[in-house]
């Protein structure tokens, strides 16, 4: 599951992690603020375990606890992949060859699908979507179910592909899709970022 860290906090891994295992103290003279507060902060992200302590025994000196990132941590650090994503959409819109193009799209639409479908148990449309809906989470990304109305509706509270889509709305025709499949129902793009709205809405038939 994807950690929503905190910017904060994303900044403080960052420079903690530079400065390799570090005591208490360490990082007060870092961060230039009071152990209290790094005490704190440490003790919060160690139970989001994104910091780990250690007891370290070195020549006659008393043992103190060094503090330093996860295996998560540093992963979830690393895990932006938005330019090269970009970049890869961008080359893939400007093939010339349209079969070539479609080809590959294809190919994305299909991996999309499947991935999801692997995530998602359930044979109703109403277990199915729940399972979209926490599948996209652990993700990362804000989206709820609103069965308020006659059919419900998938909304996604931040655009995913918000830097892709400027670039190409295709990419929304292609979650669409992607959608529809992994649902098996028939779905409609109500509402879209791009069009002005603060959310994107995908209402979904039963």
């Amino acid at each position: 599951m994807k950690i929503l860290i905190d910017p904060n906090d994303r900044e403080f891994l960052r420079r903690l992690h530079k400065l390799g295992p570090s005591t208490v103290q360490d990082i007060c003279d870092e961060e230039q603020v009071t152990a209290t507060a790094i005490r704190q902060r440490l003790s919060r992200l160690q139970e989001l375990e994104l910091v780990q302590r250690t007891l370290v025994r070195a020549g006659r000196g008393r043992p103190h606890h060094a503090y330093t990132l996860t295996e998560q941590a540093v992963r979830e650090l690393g895990d932006n992949y938005a330019d090269l994503a970009t970049i890869l959409w961008r080359e893939i819109c400007q093939i010339e060859d349209v079969e070539t193009r479609n080809r590959l799209l294809s190919k994305i639409r299909t991996s999309l699908t499947a991935h999801y479908s692997s995530l998602i148990s359930g044979t109703s449309i109403t277990e199915r979507l729940e399972g979209l809906k926490l599948a996209m989470q652990d993700r990362g990304f804000d989206v709820e179910i609103d069965d308020a109305g006659t059919l419900p509706i998938l909304r996604e509270n931040n655009c995913p592909y918000q830097e892709l889509a400027s670039l190409d709305p295709s990419i929304c025709e292609l979650e669409e899709q992607v959608f529809q499949e992994v649902l098996g129902s028939s779905i409609t793009l109500t509402q879209c970022c791009l069009n002005g709205h603060n959310c994107c809405e995908f209402e979904v038939a039963k």
